[in-house]
């Protein structure tokens, strides 16, 4: 056949088939979005630099002079710091996301992820469990229909969708809720091997690793050996080891000696959640728990800790009772506390200086002059919020101790208080070591809507923002470039967060851009309820939550999940 017949018959056959579909719309700009202009503090610890950083869907693809490249819209960040968002290690927020979805009093302080799961996290839950939670779900108006982390992910992932990115551990202290209930014994092989087996669930739905709350029932009836038996199913799928330790205070040396323990024995990563040294006994002692620290890490073992920046705790009010009255739950402690001979018992043991089984915080913070109501459940209570137990005692008519009593009665165990038990210096020591980050311990909370009914600790509102304006600006504890570590590349690097906690191309877009000459923490332990200032924008996975210093409607948060196999 000769070429000319050739082609001709090839271009008929070609006018025959159908015509190709038209393929996606050809990209009209280089990037979605431009932060220009910014002083970049890009999370290593390295000085400032002054860049543009370009978006494209929820992924930094470029950091350089962008000037001359499109955009689809830009921020202006000239006399701005331009940083990865901001990562909570203990938010607290897997509740509250459920009632409000803006995790307000988080945004507006830069936190664009949130690690969870203190003890007790939100799953695994089996019938009793979740009966027993029911209450709060029912003030907040939120449906309980999950019973498991992985049921709880997909919730947030199809219908909960929050403003900020959440992970979580899976509690220690749950688990053995779920096989045991909450009686101080030890667990038998079999019910070991049940919580085991939860773990595993647990990792394969995408929990981080293994959490415990040593100081509260019923975690504080596990022994070491439960502990690490349980750590070291997580080591399996490359997961870490996070605790609320034993003690705070008079036996911290020991307390840390058990964290140690466990990652030694398990040979996992391990961090120590809200690190201080408690009551006026150990005040002064920071410097030594952090030689103590450094000590361990020295022989070998992967060990870190993380610090809120305030002098006062905040836990439940019913911590302020001995151990062997919560012992069994909720109704097992009301009933002890209805009793008038548990009463004069528990009122001498409230003024015990040094039990051997359980952390006085009443009488370690000083009595009622140094409790103060911070929150409840029940409305008919909120009149004291904000009060001192021996404010509260006063207007009741009856000793601080009782008033303690009959207020964990009337909410059930539900009210929380703020707890003045440490001192400034040691909160500095702490927070100018490399090896502490930043979680506030606290969940999202709101100046209007569902969960701005009730008060909380400040911490929820501006611990990073404190940081950056009080002890990076106003006192130079910190450089900025620290204190930005401290808030993310470090707490990434804990959590094996690998395309977060930096700005690097390829990362996922989750910045924050705020300006050091205003930032500021507004909220007060009498009055909480302030919104940071000073955080100008705020971009999670690409889209802006805070623009301008404004909550916008954006919901962009994802699962942080874990690896959710075996690695070893």
């Amino acid at each position: 056949m000769k070429p000319a017949v050739l082609l001709l018959l090839l271009l008929s056959v070609g006018a025959c088939q159908p015509a190709p579909s038209p393929g996606p719309p050809a990209r009209t700009t280089e990037f979605d979005l431009v932060i220009a202009g910014g002083r970049l503090v890009d999370g290593t610890g390295a000085p400032w630099s002054l860049a543009d950083v370009g978006i494209v869907g929820d992924r930094i693809t470029a950091i350089g002079d962008l000037q001359a490249r499109t955009t689809a819209r830009t921020i202006d960040g000239r006399g701005l710091y331009v940083s990865p968002g901001f990562i909570d290690m203990l938010g607290q927020s897997e509740f509250n996301v459920l009632a409000d979805s803006r995790a307000a009093s988080k945004i507006t302080q830069g936190v664009t992820t949130e690690i969870t799961g203190e003890g007790t996290s939100i799953a695994p839950l089996n019938d009793r469990l979740a009966a027993e939670a029911q209450p709060n779900y029912q003030a907040f108006g939120v449906t309980l229909d999950f019973r498991t982390l992985g049921e709880y992910f997909a919730r947030l992932e199809s219908r909960s969708r929050p403003a900020i990115n959440i992970g979580t551990f899976v509690g220690a202290g749950g688990l053995r809720s779920y096989v045991i209930g909450d009686s101080q014994r030890a667990a038998t092989v079999e019910e070991l091997r049940q919580m085991e087996q939860l773990v595993r669930e647990a990792m394969e739905q995408g929990a981080l690793g293994l959490s415990t709350s040593l100081q509260y029932v019923p975690d504080r009836f596990a022994s070491t050996d439960e502990i690490v038996a349980l750590a070291r199913v997580v080591a399996g799928y490359g997961g870490r080891y996070l605790t609320h330790q034993r003690s705070e205070s008079h036996q911290i040396m020991a307390s840390l000696d058990e964290a140690f323990t466990v990652a030694e024995q398990a040979n996992i990563p391990t961090e120590v959640w809200h690190l201080k040294t408690a009551y006026r006994a150990n005040w002064g002692r920071m410097p030594e728990v952090l030689r103590h620290l450094e000590s361990a890490r020295a022989r070998g073992l992967d060990v870190s800790a993380n610090i809120y920046p305030y002098d006062r705790a905040s836990n439940g009010l019913d911590a302020c009772l001995p151990l062997w009255v919560r012992d069994g739950g909720t109704d097992a402690m009301l009933a002890r506390l209805k009793d008038p001979a548990n009463r004069a018992r528990i009122r001498r043991d409230m003024e015990d200086p040094s039990p051997k089984d359980w952390e006085n915080q009443w009488y370690g913070s000083g009595g009622g002059d140094g409790v103060l109501l911070s929150s409840v459940l029940d409305p008919s209570l909120r009149k004291w919020e904000g009060k001192t137990l021996t404010e509260i005692g006063r207007e009741m008519e009856v000793d601080p101790r009782d008033a303690v009593m009959d207020l964990v009665i009337a909410d059930r165990g539900e009210s929380s208080v703020i707890i003045s038990i440490m001192r400034e210096d040691d909160v500095r020591a702490a927070l100018a070591h490399p090896l502490i980050s930043i979680g506030t311990d606290s969940g999202a909370r709101a100046e209007d809507g569902p969960l701005s009914v009730s008060k909380s600790h400040p911490r929820a509102w501006g611990s990073f923002a404190k940081i950056l304006g009080t002890y990076v600006r106003d006192q130079r504890l910190l450089t900025v470039e620290d204190a930005v570590r401290k808030f993310t590349s470090r707490p990434a690097a804990r959590m094996g967060l690998l395309d977060r906690g930096l700005l690097r191309p390829g990362f996922k877009a989750d910045i924050t851009v705020f300006d050091l000459a205003t930032v500021q923490d507004r909220s007060t332990y009498t009055q909480p309820n302030q919104y940071s200032t000073g955080i100008r924008h705020v971009l999670v996975n690409g889209q802006a939550v805070v623009s301008d210093g404004a909550i916008t409607d954006a919901r962009p948060g994802q699962v942080i999940r874990g690896a959710g196999k075996v690695v070893r």
